[in-house]
């Protein structure tokens, strides 16, 4: 066989076999993956979410949002967790990160401190990070969903690689779904995951824009209900001065995971520009619409779209490793 034919040969072998390579890849996760490495996972797990979530009820909306932000840029792989050094400027640090909360960073550090002294050097910060997310769904009231373990974290975190990666309030939704459509979500679970709307807050400069100054006929965009556009006008008028000044994504049942974020959609009552687009597009107000009315339909379909997210671009083999500390790579 010539050269040329043999090499030929070997590109088509790969091409068939690569799929394969990517199955083999995501079946290495499974649920019970520290059943003997670490038997007390499930418990210091769940003790560390449930005394962090009483101590700060804002921890739950806050590990959320740390889990998007961190799977949606390169994998669900705790590379937003790693502190930037003189030498790189890590994830955490690109402009869209810097107001998330601590409390999500302070629970997965409080677990893996836990966990490293019950079985050192075994539970990855990747599969910290999304077990206790789930765990602080639940505790707020939401859907319980299965979450697959055996993730590596992450060899690298750049800032750079952050940008237009993740789905900003002021996108318009052919933007916000093209970010969840490269990923494999459909439409259905892109409007899902928007729920996570129903606990957290936002500051008061990612929608100032929209209350204040609108258009020379409308203080506020037309699609803010005008007594809420005003509150909204009152709660933030400082926020120049105090830039952490913020409103809760769901006014109505704030710290409650429930479908009310959907009910406040068509009244006038959410929050982002993201969040209106929502209702007004054909594309994703079916969905709006049917999680506003059926709870039930909203935690299912939340529930198997988390399932999905939480083992997107995920590293296991030598693609990663499992760090000693959550904030540093350990070379």
């Amino acid at each position: 066989m010539a050269f040329a034919e043999l090499i030929l040969v070997v590109l088509s072998m790969a091409i068939v076999i690569n799929p394969c390579l990517s199955q083999r890849h995501h079946q290495q996760l499974y649920p019970n993956f520290y059943r003997r490495s670490c038997p007390r996972f499930d418990q210091i797990m769940q003790d560390t979410t449930t005394n962090k979530q009483i101590v700060s009820p804002t921890t739950a909306a806050a590990t959320l949002r740390l889990f998007f932000h961190d799977c949606f840029v390169g994998g669900c792989d705790a590379s937003m967790l790693i502190s930037s050094t003189p030498f790189n400027k890590a994830e955490r640090d690109a402009d869209i990160n810097l107001s998330l909360p601590g409390d999500g960073f302070d629970v997965v550090i409080r677990a893996k401190t836990a966990l490293e002294l019950a079985c050192p050097g075994v539970v990855s910060c990747a599969d910290i990070l999304a077990v206790a997310t789930r765990n602080l769904v639940v505790q707020t009231g939401g859907p319980f969903y299965a979450v697959k373990l055996g993730r590596k974290d992450a060899l690298v975190s750049k800032a750079g690689s952050v940008e237009g990666n993740l789905p900003r309030p002021a996108m318009s939704m052919d933007q916000i779904l093209k970010i969840f459509l490269s990923r494999g979500f459909s439409i259905q679970e892109t409007v899902a995951l928007s729920g996570a709307h129903t606990i957290g807050f936002s500051h008061c400069k990612e929608f100032s824009s929209n209350i204040y100054n609108y258009s020379r006929g409308s203080q506020s965009d037309p699609a803010y209900y005008p007594q809420f556009a005003q509150a909204l006008r009152n709660a933030c008028a400082n926020y120049h001065q105090n830039p952490t000044l913020s409103v809760f994504n769901d006014v109505m049942t704030p710290n409650k995971f429930d479908n009310m974020y959907y009910q406040n959609l068509p009244k006038g009552l959410g929050l982002l520009a993201s969040d209106h687009a929502l209702n007004l597009d054909p594309r994703t107000r079916p969905f709006v619409e049917q999680y506003a009315k059926n709870q039930t339909a909203f935690f299912e379909a939340f529930g198997r779209a988390m399932e999905k997210l939480s083992t997107y671009g995920i590293k296991t083999g030598r693609s990663g490793e499992i760090r000693r500390r959550c904030d540093a790579f350990n070379n």
